[in-house]
């Protein structure tokens, strides 16, 4: 994590459901995710990908996949925290 930079909770939860993910699928160190990672070059594949989603639906209680109507891909961790921000259920 960058120095001086605060997450938020969803973010944070992001980040432990990704290494939850990272622990199961791989026997390698995970990779820093920074704002700019691309999602597609952090060593998950589609599968993986699809557990993650599926983890972050039951972890935070909402899928911004099924629930924009548009097609969105995120294609770097900030634009993915970010889409999950937007769509996320207000208080």
């Amino acid at each position: 994590m960058h120095k001086g930079i605060v997450m938020s909770e969803l973010e944070t939860s992001i980040r432990k459901v990704f290494a939850e993910i990272w622990a199961q699928e791989k026997e390698s160190k995970q990779p820093e995710l920074s704002p700019d990672t691309v999602l597609l070059e952090t060593g998950l594949d589609s599968l993986g990908f699809a557990i993650f989603v599926s983890m972050l639906d039951e972890e935070l209680g909402f899928d911004p996949f099924t629930i924009s109507e548009d097609s969105y891909y995120p294609q770097t961790f900030a634009e993915f925290v970010a889409f999950y921000e937007k769509y996320q259920p207000r208080a």
